[in-house]
């Protein structure tokens, strides 16, 4: 009798390496799909501004969180904790009035995250992309153009 535990364990893994490829392909796709519309601007309700900083930063302080992470054969876990660094006091003052929605589109984006990928900068990069875009959708009908300038991680443990 042949033993198959090898095989069924590979085609989990190659399953899951493809969900992550295919989600990242269709997060560059949605970023690039948004830049053409505009000629090169984003579209979104959050722009990233680099220009005309206040003199002190001013910084969304997100309450550090724990998720299960994407994993067939471990328990893996995320604690993340992070800042957003913002442009303007409007776009401070909109993100703490809905930090609710903030959070819960943060933990849904985070618990479907790959640990091997996040171990690397590169996986870092791509969630840092993705939370922005997390965030450019609306969270309310008369939302002001957010301004995020940079994603801060204070807090990264994979375990």
């Amino acid at each position: 009798m042949a033993d198959t535990s090898g095989k069924s364990r590979g085609l989990v893994w190659l399953a899951v390496i493809a969900a992550v490829l295919l989600a990242a392909v269709v997060a560059i796709n949605v970023v690039l799909l948004m830049k053409i519309e505009s000629g090169g601007k984003p579209t979104s309700a959050v722009t990233l501004t680099k220009a005309k900083r206040p003199s002190d930063p001013i910084f969304v302080k997100i309450d550090p969180f724990t998720v299960n992470l994407q994993d067939d054969f471990y328990g893996r876990l995320l604690y993340v904790g992070l800042s957003l660094q913002v442009a303007d006091k409007d776009t401070e003052e909109f993100l703490l009035k809905h930090m609710p929605q903030v959070r819960s589109r943060l933990l849904v984006l985070h618990s479907a995250q790959n640990p091997q990928k996040l171990a690397t900068a590169e996986g870092k990069r791509e969630l840092t992309a993705a939370i922005l875009a997390a965030l450019a959708e609306p969270m309310a009908e008369s939302q002001p153009q957010l301004h995020i300038d940079d994603v801060l991680f204070t807090e990264f443990i994979v375990q």
